[in-house]
């Protein structure tokens, strides 16, 4: 019983935090690579699978991007994750 209740107690802060630092802190070259592919949101979200809002949001920062959607957007423009999201405003956790 004293596992689950730690999980618990682990978990909150832990979901929270991960809430908490989502969109504004990771900046995209989304955009850029759209234009410079000229594509628009609604086919690139078609090639990696998730709506034309998902791409919006990510664009405008009010979502951050999954690891694996990351690793498919940058896959599809052939960047690495790093190429296409600027995770240097994030805090050293």
């Amino acid at each position: 019983m004293l596992d689950n209740k730690c999980k618990v107690c682990y978990a909150y802060p832990a979901k929270q935090t991960i809430h908490e630092s989502a969109g504004d802190d990771v900046k995209t070259a989304i955009p850029a690579l759209r234009k410079q592919h000229k594509l628009t949101q609604e086919e690139l979200a078609l090639a990696v699978g998730v709506t034309r809002q998902t791409i919006t949001s990510l664009e405008v920062g009010k979502y951050t991007a999954s690891l694996v959607l990351a690793y498919k957007i940058a896959r599809h423009f052939g960047k690495t994750i790093e190429e296409v999201f600027d995770f240097s405003e994030l805090e050293d956790v």
